[in-house]
């Protein structure tokens, strides 16, 4: 008998507040539950793998590797601002002759060191951009955050060739002569992407992926090559990419939205 007194007691105490979440309770796997467009902040980190498709880029450097870091800002109309950095690496470089190097490699297509040895040097692409812009998300269901991702950016672009000689024994790659066969160049850039952007409804799993294009035009930003002279009166040269880019979104901000469901 005292345990049915305390399950009565218990279910009288308890059953309004279990009626009340469950009246309340948003079911989001119910077909008439629609997710509403909401202010969001966001910063996130991506990667991504590029092909050069013509110019400078397409001429030194293979396929490479990104990694990057942005800040995003979604407006509840689905506009998006941001800002971000990204760092790219590739492999060695198409030219494998090193014949960047001018007069440091002799006529055999040899390096020597200060011994008088053959040099084993190690060539890599290196670029950098850092820029911002504005994009678009639009939605194809009834989660409304989430959609078709635009996004047109500007900023600024760089490349360089990473010349590694690790056991130092190459006195013409030292120091400031590395800076002069390194032709390091950079300037405007604009970067597209087209994808899907996915905010899970609870704002945990947060992702993105899709294609994205770069068009750069750069010119040498050291003052002298040394193979190749001066640089003042160089041109800018016109260079593309396209890769594959993916990123996960670590949300910072949303301003909530109150809405008000109604039942039969």
């Amino acid at each position: 008998m005292k345990k049915i007194i305390i399950t009565v007691v218990a279910l009288v105490v308890l059953l309004p507040n279990m009626l009340q979440a469950q009246h309340y309770r948003t079911d989001f796997s119910s077909k008439d539950y629609v997710d509403t467009m909401a202010t969001m902040v966001w910063t996130g980190i991506n990667m991504s793998g590029q092909i050069p498709l013509g110019g400078t880029l397409r001429e030194w450097f293979k396929p490479n590797l990104s990694m990057g870091a942005g800040f995003t800002v979604k407006t509840k109309k689905n506009w998006t601002f941001d800002v971000g950095f990204n760092y790219m690496f590739g492999g060695n470089l198409r030219d494998t002759s090193f014949a960047f190097l001018g007069d440091v490699v002799d006529e055999d297509g040899r390096i020597m060191d200060g011994n008088g040895m053959k040099a084993t040097i190690y060539t890599e692409g290196r670029y950098w951009y850092f820029g911002g812009g504005v994009g678009k998300v639009f939605p194809v269901n009834r989660w409304q955050n989430s959609g078709i991702w635009l996004r047109l950016n500007a900023g600024y672009f760089g490349h360089k060739i990473r010349i590694n000689d690790y056991d130092n024994q190459v006195p013409q790659l030292d120091d400031d002569y590395n800076k002069g066969y390194d032709h390091r160049s950079g300037g405007f850039a604009m970067n597209q992407f087209i994808g899907y952007l996915f905010i899970q409804k609870n704002r945990i799993l947060n992702f993105y992926g899709g294609i994205e294009f770069f068009e750069t035009w750069t010119k040498p930003n050291r003052n002298y090559i040394i193979n190749e002279g001066p640089t003042a009166n160089m041109p800018y040269k016109f260079s593309g990419l396209i890769g594959l880019k993916i990123g996960w979104n670590i949300p910072l901000y949303e301003k909530k939205t109150v809405t008000t469901f109604y039942y039969k």
